[in-house]
């Protein structure tokens, strides 16, 4: 089977990248020279493709990487080159609260192109994904980081919800499946083993690191706040604009409701010292290199 993956060079998409014989994978992403909403090349890069894993995606907006181009424009062009190219199976990598309505662009966009794929007429599985993490991800990387750069942690909201981390590599197991022929035709929530306050997620991790945090609740205001000097400051953000929207209402359960897993593709790992410790980064905070200005 030859397996198309856009967001290929991303975190998710080397991660199902590796599951696969490098001859029977295509890696589509701008690195490759191939923008997600360009419909030529789609076409080209999917030929002699069976299945698309659609892992594009991006939350904040740069120049012209908008939600709109990335999210809603690119999934109209990536089914449109499915369906040139002859391809037999799309399984969207989605978000696990993305619905209209909102008022969060993100949201909606992702919620868009979600409506798009039901609609296409192709055979297709959605994954509405919780918050992800393993080796190179934004989740324990900013954790850690934050703790090694400053004592003090604020949690999203003076009334945290919850979280449910998946470990990357349980989620490659279920886009593998999917991609495999199963879950045809659902829209799938999938979320990890363990739910916990992200306050307690912080304090894991600072254990891990041999660290000490004090971490106190802050309004979701200022948390925006400090998510539109981190997108405007630095290179990758300390928290995102939709990322803050994400803490703010919690990450367990799907919105709207989704398809459960079946039994055997559950994930069941829990956020703990031995998957935080293969998630971690190079030891080191925050510092000048990661500021937009230092490069």
């Amino acid at each position: 089977m030859r397996t198309a993956i856009t967001g290929g060079t991303g975190f998710v998409g080397r991660h199902l990248a590796e599951r696969y014989d490098p001859s029977d994978v295509v890696l589509v992403s701008r690195r490759s020279g191939i923008a997600v909403d360009d419909v030529e090349a789609l076409t080209a890069a999917f030929a002699g493709c069976d299945v698309v894993a659609h892992c594009a995606g991006i939350n904040r907006e740069i120049g012209e990487q908008s939600y709109d181009r990335v999210h809603v424009r690119g999934t109209a062009a990536v089914i449109e080159a499915a369906r040139r190219a002859g391809v037999t199976k799309i399984v969207m990598l989605s978000f696990l609260r993305a619905r209209p309505g909102t008022g969060s662009a993100y949201h909606q966009s992702k919620w868009e192109a979600e409506e798009m794929i039901r609609e296409s007429g192709l055979d297709h599985t959605i994954l509405k994904a919780g918050m992800i993490y393993g080796r190179g991800d934004h989740l324990v990387d900013h954790l850690s980081r934050t703790v090694q750069t400053l004592p003090l942690f604020a949690s999203v909201g003076l009334r945290e919800k919850t979280i449910s981390p998946i470990p990357v590599s349980e989620l490659v197991d279920v886009l593998v499946a999917a991609l495999g022929g199963r879950l045809s035709g659902q829209t799938v929530a999938v979320r990890g083993g363990e739910t916990l306050r992200l306050s307690k997620a912080v304090r894991r991790v600072a254990s891990v690191v041999g660290r000490r945090v004090v971490v106190f609740p802050a309004p979701v205001a200022f948390h925006y706040a400090l998510g539109q000097v981190s997108e405007w400051a630095m290179t990758v953000p300390l928290v995102a604009k939709a990322q803050v929207r994400m803490l703010a209402e919690g990450v367990t359960h799907a919105s709207p409701p989704a398809t459960e897993l079946p039994a055997d593709l559950l994930p069941t790992l829990r956020f703990d010292r031995e998957q935080i410790a293969a998630a971690l980064p190079e030891p080191g905070g925050f510092g000048w290199r990661d500021l937009r200005m230092a490069r």
